[in-house]
């Protein structure tokens, strides 16, 4: 059998504030809590996708600090140009905005991006060759 990525697991500086984050602009869940080396761990998922893949979040990090030319990030597919254009109108609003929305050469497509509250940036993108209705492409 070969591995499968299953989850990741975050230390971060304000576990509240990641849980509402995630939550708001991924659409993710809490599907598990639990006491923890002191602290309360979270498990958070897409709906649906609670066997396939999760974020383990863990308060006592530290803000990762990205330089803007760091492109160290999370990717999570859109199902439009309007939905990138959505989030970044909303993340403009909250003040986390770091990559307003650009068009890029396949297969990075139309994207923008947005800085969590523990410094993690993430993409939201749509025409990647990932992610909902990338069947119908090939990565050449």
């Amino acid at each position: 059998m070969r591995p499968t990525l299953t989850h990741l697991a975050l230390h971060v500086p304000d576990l509240q504030a990641c849980i509402e984050f995630y939550r708001q602009f991924c659409g993710m869940q809490v599907i598990h809590e639990r006491a923890g080396k002191g602290a309360k761990i979270v498990w958070m998922s897409e709906p649906g996708k609670e066997h396939q893949f999760i974020f383990v979040i863990m308060p006592g990090g530290i803000d990762r600090n990205l330089p803007d030319t760091d492109y160290s990030h999370f990717g999570f597919a859109v199902d439009s140009r309007a939905a990138v254009d959505a989030i970044a109108r909303q993340a403009a609003e909250a003040g986390c905005l770091i990559w307003p929305p650009r068009d890029e050469p396949y297969p990075v497509g139309y994207y923008c991006g947005l800085r969590d509250p523990a410094g993690n940036y993430v993409e939201f993108s749509y025409g990647q060759p990932l992610g909902p209705g990338s069947e119908a492409m090939s990565i050449p």
